[in-house]
């Protein structure tokens, strides 16, 4: 009889020690690919942002908000899993220099006393290039005329 109880007794334990590691590699892992597809997302949508007509007229960079937002949460949907909630937000976007900072909260399936586990991650994105000076610009700027057809030549 006590072998019997022994041997339930090691299968319980088991069982238990299955479900606390799955948890914590649950926690882990959607740790690590909340961080990474934070990080790939708002770099791409930064891309996407950037505007190109004041990129060729001065070479210097500048996003748009309303894009990168729109563009920051299509990507996002179309990635994320369903079992999770998540909570994004921004806080802070400049147009120039191109910063952004975006924050996502998401909850993990795994909860301990009725509270699930919160998965915070917080990335910072600048964005950069080589900064010059737009000679034609300036010129263009100094006399008092700012044609827009002439900045290719």
């Amino acid at each position: 009889m006590s072998k019997a109880m022994l041997v339930v007794g090691i299968i319980l334990l088991a069982i238990i020690t299955f479900g606390v590691v799955n948890i914590v590699s649950n926690y882990q892992t959607g740790n690590e690919l909340d961080y990474y597809l934070l990080r790939e997302t708002a770099e791409a949508a930064m891309t996407d942002a950037v505007d190109v007509g004041y990129y060729r007229l001065s070479g210097l960079l500048r996003i748009d908000k309303e894009k990168f937002v729109e563009s920051f949460i299509r990507r996002f949907a179309q990635n994320v899993s369903n079992n999770r909630t998540y909570d994004i937000g921004f806080y802070d976007i400049n147009e120039t220099p191109p910063k952004v900072s975006v924050l996502v909260k998401s909850e993990t399936a795994a909860s301990v006393n009725g509270e699930g586990l919160d998965l915070t991650n917080k990335v910072d994105v600048i964005l950069e290039s080589n900064y010059y000076k737009n000679k034609l610009v300036t010129d263009m700027t100094r006399a008092g005329e700012l044609d827009y057809s002439d900045v290719d030549k």
